[in-house]
């Protein structure tokens, strides 16, 4: 198991936090810091879908200009701004038993956990 983001992402505290009062140690991956492989966001297109790991309403996005944009209109492109530009990936994303679990919600993580 192993969770995916930036490390002062709202959302990524709020799952760090979750996992850590369920007593669960969980590592972290920093895009920031660890950076993020075309492999990897290739294996979590496939399972999650390109459109729902681009996350096209954070502050990131917004300051894109229109052709960047634009150009993120198919996987290829989503997957080389995602490269270029980290914290445009939905966050977090959590890897269990080999799949992929993107963002958080209490109730999510309670159905994913049992708890």
């Amino acid at each position: 198991m192993k969770l995916y983001g930036i490390p002062n992402c709202t959302t990524v505290k709020k799952a760090r936090a979750w996992l850590a009062a369920h007593g669960h140690d969980v590592p972290f991956h920093d895009f920031r810091k660890q950076g993020v492989d075309a492999a990897w966001l290739r294996q979590v297109c496939k399972q999650a879908g390109w459109q729902a790991l681009l996350n096209t309403r954070g502050t990131t996005w917004r300051k894109l200009s229109d052709a960047d944009k634009a150009a993120a209109g198919d996987e290829a492109g989503a997957i080389a701004l995602m490269l270029a530009q980290p914290s445009v990936i939905k966050r977090p994303v959590l890897e269990r038993d080999g799949h992929y679990h993107l963002g958080f919600a209490e109730a999510q993580y309670q159905d994913l956990f049992g708890a």
